[in-house]
């Protein structure tokens, strides 16, 4: 039995997600991305009316991918060991082959506009990420919980920096060793 091949749509986002990440959204033009997604530019066009909603479209997906994994680490875990798991995702992620940092930080320093509505949904995930944390560190009894949850979105900032840089194990196992020092149990 023949696989179906992917939507049309779907191609372009996988194509986008590839080539985004791996060199930058400015460095891929439309005409390389339709070439590749082999599609025409009347589908790319038909499916985003510009090239910052496919921007916008890719980071939702990572938004989409990344929240799933965060929610099936926290499931069932009590909330110290949810937030450990939390963390864990980006300490784990930094290990990935081929990891080129934060796509929302990477996609940030080339959309500077922050009206611009791709640097919006990078604002909704950082928003729902400190939410989480927030929430962690709420039910942790964290007294200040809304800093706690700023400090640990700036590890999460310089992991995924530093994951790209240094060693990514040695990332991933000092991030999960500043979780313990900053929130002990």
């Amino acid at each position: 039995m023949r696989t179906a091949e992917p939507h049309p749509k779907d191609r372009l986002l996988a194509t986008a997600s590839r080539l985004f990440y791996a060199e930058g959204i400015h460095a891929v033009g439309v005409e390389r991305l339709v070439s590749e997604a082999a599609v025409t530019r009347a589908t790319f066009y038909r499916h985003f009316p510009t090239k910052d909603d496919l921007v916008a479209a890719y980071l939702a997906e990572t938004s989409r991918r990344i929240r799933a994994a965060v929610d099936a680490a926290r499931a069932g875990r009590p909330p110290r060991e949810a937030l450990a798991e939390t963390m864990a995702v980006v300490g784990d992620a930094t290990c990935g082959e081929d990891f080129r940092g934060c796509q929302f930080l990477n996609a940030a320093a080339e959309y500077p506009d922050p009206a611009n509505r791709v640097r919006q949904v990078i604002e909704d995930h950082r928003q729902w990420f400190f939410g989480v944390l927030r929430e962690q560190a709420a039910e942790l009894g964290h007294p200040e919980p809304d800093h706690a949850a700023r400090v640990l979105v700036l590890l999460r900032d310089g992991a995924l920096h530093g994951g790209e840089l240094d060693d990514a194990e040695t990332v991933r196992t000092t991030l999960r060793r500043a979780v313990d020092d900053f929130l002990p149990a």
